[in-house]
């Protein structure tokens, strides 16, 4: 297999140069610095952000966001990027330079109740794309996961967490076999799924509204607890389930989503621990706590213990 080329700054500015041209870039060429880690994101000045294809599977999805973008932005509710160019950096690796959206993630600013809401039309408009025309584009269907099995291997997790003192090991009491039995997901409630609604794709303004969704290229038709579960990470589980009920879920789908979330974490920590899992481990933790905050249904539930109890 041929080795990527690794695109370095002179790339981008040279690629961004015939893109834009020199009027708009300026003499001394464009400013241009990566987007965290790695080299497959780039700011572009203040207004673009330039994405590279690091290999021919990522080229493929790369190369259907824009036109599914167009699919979902007339029902979403909140803002997408929009692409000014698109094509390739180097022999079959694709690229495509957006428009940037202002506005931090949700890893900077908490979600406000307006921000909620936001989320919930995000999800409601979800529901609502016509999914044969997101087939049509190359869009996926994918099965949902078995929670009977993700529960098993959160099990053996949290007993590796335990010993590293990282997690109580007893909360995962609450989700039993039957429980997962009941919170199989439903035949024929496949929607069109974001399956990647983490907090850095949130864009989130500093007064807590959700103004724009990046990261459009992981999309599937499946299972819409995905999205919830998303969720649960990104702003935490009550603020998760109060915008799926507001979008029009039941308590079905809002548990599942909540306890997919609460394995995940416990999984991918364990594995982060271990070194098998390259999520960072500061980021894993804060997701961990975000998804294992209890609910309202859970809270009512303690305190009549508590109640019981006393």
């Amino acid at each position: 297999m041929t080795q990527a080329p690794t695109p370095t700054a002179d790339t981008v500015r040279r690629l961004v140069r015939s893109l834009l041209g020199d009027g708009a870039v300026g003499a001394g060429g464009p400013d241009v610095r990566p987007a965290g880690a790695g080299c497959a994101t780039w700011w572009v000045g203040s207004r673009h952000v330039l994405r590279l294809a690091p290999d021919r599977e990522t080229s493929a999805r790369l190369r259907r966001e824009p036109r599914l973008r167009d699919l979902v932005r007339p029902h979403i509710g909140v803002a997408v990027p929009v692409a000014v160019a698109h094509g390739e950096w180097a022999d079959g690796l694709a690229y495509t330079l957006d428009t940037r959206l202002s506005g931090g993630s949700a890893e900077e600013h908490d979600v406000s109740a307006l921000g909620e809401a936001d989320l919930a039309t995000l999800l409601t408009g979800l529901r609502e794309v016509p999914v044969r025309q997101a087939e049509t584009l190359g869009v996926p269907r994918v099965g949902p996961r078995s929670l009977e099995a993700l529960r098993r291997a959160a099990e053996g997790a949290a007993e590796r967490l335990a010993a590293a003192d990282e997690f109580d090991p007893a909360r995962l009491h609450q989700l039993t076999p039957s429980a997962t039995a009941q919170l199989a997901a439903q035949a024929g409630t496949a929607v069109l799924v974001h399956h990647d609604l983490k907090g850095e794709h949130l864009v989130v303004s500093p007064d807590g509204r959700v103004r724009g969704v990046l990261g459009w290229t992981h999309v599937v038709v499946g299972d819409p607890a995905e999205d919830i579960a998303g969720l649960a990470l990104a702003v935490g589980s009550p603020a998760a389930v109060r915008a799926a009920t507001l979008a029009g879920y039941a308590a079905r789908p809002c548990l599942r989503g909540l306890w997919l979330a609460r394995c995940d974490t416990v999984v991918r920590l364990a594995e982060s621990l271990t070194g098998r899992d390259a999520g960072p481990l500061p980021l894993l933790r804060v997701q961990l706590r975000r998804a294992w905050e209890a609910i309202l249904l859970e809270r009512v539930t303690e305190l009549r213990e508590e109640d019981e109890e006393g």
